[in-house]
């Protein structure tokens, strides 16, 4: 008689097939994003350190949490989708479709590889920058909170943009053409409450501003809406995406043919 195996086996194999992925060129998939953030930094602290004071800290203070958060959502979804993309386009996703693991297990396998991807990046990011600035960490709940939101949602809008993509130009141009103007648009380097009126409700509509203010807020204990409504919006977002990912695993749309 052969030995029982735990039904989350297969997904957890998957986890740590995935978190093997990224970890094994973490040169490349966390030490650049990392020196990335550090150049931000290095410039903006430079040049406007001491000239400009947001929500009553530093403008270093207050910019620190917005490249922490651009980059753990940038590096969230490009490990999801590029792992995706690239078992398409190579053809070997068939031999993880015949497994017997559900659309579900699939889809919090590529999740949670995503999620922890995002948090090494941003906390490797945080762990440097406290060396050059002194950094508050006034709610550190809410700073879990959205952090594990923000990475989960572009991580399952990573999977999104995988199965509907056929080639890795296509996903290149959701990092260019999306997720990066998003990012730089939603206050990661100024509050919006310097914008004129009607940025600011464009900005408003831009859900990336309530991930980073909200994460903010963890930080400085100050943000430029209430850290609820930012809740309430990433929240509803996350699910909303995650129910139109499950469904796309279910129908096997653009994975079965």
């Amino acid at each position: 008689m052969s030995p029982q195996v735990h039904p989350w086996f297969g997904a957890w194999t998957l986890f740590r097939k995935e978190l093997l992925r990224f970890w094994r060129v973490s040169f490349q998939t966390v030490a650049a994003p990392v020196m990335t953030a550090l150049l931000y930094l290095l410039v903006f602290s430079h040049v406007l350190e001491g000239r400009v004071q947001v929500h009553g800290v530093s403008y270093t203070a207050f910019m620190i949490p917005g490249l922490i958060m651009m980059s753990l959502l940038q590096n969230a979804f490009a490990n999801s989708s590029s792992s995706l993309i690239q078992s398409k386009v190579m053809g070997n996703l068939v031999f993880v479709l015949l497994t017997p693991i559900t659309y579900l297990q699939f889809f919090l396998a590529f999740l949670a590889a995503a999620i922890l991807r995002g948090l090494v990046v941003g906390s490797v990011i945080y762990l440097v920058a406290i060396l050059f600035v002194d950094l508050p960490l006034v709610y550190p709940g809410w700073v879990l909170v959205f952090a594990l939101l923000g990475s989960g949602l572009l991580g399952a809008f990573g999977i999104i943009a995988s199965i509907w993509a056929e080639k890795f130009d296509q996903i290149a141009a959701f990092q260019n053409f999306v997720i990066m103007p998003l990012s730089f648009l939603s206050g990661v380097f100024y509050s919006i409450h310097s914008l004129p009126t009607f940025w600011q409700q464009v900005t408003h509509l831009n859900p990336f501003f309530y991930m980073i203010d909200g994460f903010r807020y963890g930080f400085i204990g100050s943000g430029d809406v209430s850290p609820w409504l930012s809740l309430a919006i990433v929240s509803a977002s996350f699910f909303v995406l995650s129910w139109l990912t499950l469904r796309l695993l279910k129908s096997g749309y653009k994975l079965r043919s």
